[in-house]
């Protein structure tokens, strides 16, 4: 047993719950990298090794690739020291300077707390802006597209993918889950006003995706919006249970890890 189990087991370690954001532009992914690559865990882990100058390793609750962004990511870690949770923002954020990352929040979490596995609800936030002049001030944030999107026939194509389904189609071919049967809870599409043009946001909610689901769903149905497929296509290539039936895969840039949900939400409070 090495020190840090030994520390934990004895109860000296406690534990730590960071809600985290960042802008995923810069980074190759949240998951540590090899080197000369950055992700958003190795910044997090330099800024914990400045303040404990040991090895240490986060656990995220979702495993965002690279280019997507974060509002509301959750990590643990277990410190040394019984730190005040606002004077560990404060550390952190320091430390974590430059870097488009930011800690909002920290608590303190019982030992048997895990970001990933104790997690019950993940929920992201996918951003599409339609207008012809180019996107300046949310450039690298948001996918855009040139033409209007018909808000209707996509929420219509949408309702078919909601429920307990077997997602093959909009399962990237590299997806290492052992099941592509899911749950989707919600899927919320809304337009907004956007400067000359409209911003669609596609709002999912589950207690877990597969890899690239949310980006082949809201890939998918643009084309809807876009009239290039009906509503009824949607459901019909989710029937096929093959990646080649999936639509267009969108860009990275425009989906947020927006929120986690817990049974006893760590933040709260």
């Amino acid at each position: 047993m090495d020190a840090q189990v030994s520390l934990r087991y004895l109860g000296f370690m406690p534990r730590y719950a960071l809600k985290i954001e960042y802008d995923g532009g810069p980074f190759a992914g949240w998951q540590r990298q090899a080197q000369g690559q950055k992700s958003v865990q190795g910044a997090v882990e330099a800024a914990l090794a400045r303040l404990e100058p040991r090895a240490h390793t986060i656990a995220a609750a979702g495993r965002t690739d690279a280019g997507v962004h974060a509002t509301g990511q959750v990590a643990h870690c277990d410190l040394e020291r019984d730190w005040d949770p606002f004077r560990l923002t404060e550390a952190l954020n320091f430390h974590l300077k430059p870097a488009p990352v930011a800690v909002v929040q920290v608590a303190r979490v019982p030992d048997d707390f895990h970001a990933r596995f104790s997690a019950v609800e993940r929920r992201y936030t996918f951003r599409l802006v339609s207008r012809r002049a180019p996107v300046v001030h949310d450039r690298g944030l948001v996918w855009q597209v040139l033409n209007r999107l018909d808000l209707v026939a996509m929420q219509a194509g949408a309702a078919y993918l909601v429920g307990h389904h077997d997602f093959t189609t909009f399962r990237s071919s590299i997806c290492q889950a052992k099941s592509p049967v899911k749950t989707i809870d919600e899927i919320r599409i809304e337009e907004l006003p956007y400067h000359g043009g409209t911003e669609i946001r596609f709002h999912l909610r589950a207690r877990s995706f597969l890899h690239n689901q949310v980006r082949s769903i809201v890939g998918t149905l643009e084309r809807v919006g876009a009239g290039g497929w009906s509503p009824e296509e949607v459901r019909d290539a989710l029937a096929a249970r093959d990646r080649a039936a999936c639509g267009p895969v969108c860009p990275p840039q425009g989906l947020y890890l927006t929120g986690v949900g817990y049974p006893t939400d760590p933040f709260a409070g």
